[in-house]
């Protein structure tokens, strides 16, 4: 009886490989973002038809940036696509009429 595994080659464990590798580093992002300086918990980063989708709703613009940041240096040499906007915290401009 033959191995499955064995017969795929090793290109097939070469992609294995790097998909774990893009795992551990979201993994890793998740864990700087929420215990650095940010404590940042509403940003989701999710691994989407091989590129990272980051997610989520930030307090301010520069908390935006530094979000950005960290991705870039945890995520560096993968393809990142952002959708982080930031919350608008402003009070209201005028009355709301009922």
């Amino acid at each position: 009886m033959s191995d499955p595994v064995a017969h795929q080659g090793p290109a097939a464990s070469d992609t294995s490989a790097a998909t774990e590798n893009v795992e551990y580093r979201v993994a890793h992002l998740h864990d700087r973002l929420a215990t650095e300086e940010l404590g940042e918990l509403g940003v989701r980063a999710e691994i989407r038809a091989g590129a990272i989708v980051l997610t989520g709703t930030v307090p301010s613009a520069q908390c935006r940036e530094t979000v950005l940041r960290v991705a870039h240096e945890e995520l560096a040499g993968l393809t990142v696509h952002t959708d982080v906007v930031v919350a608008e915290t402003a009070g209201p401009d005028h009355a709301e009429e009922l």
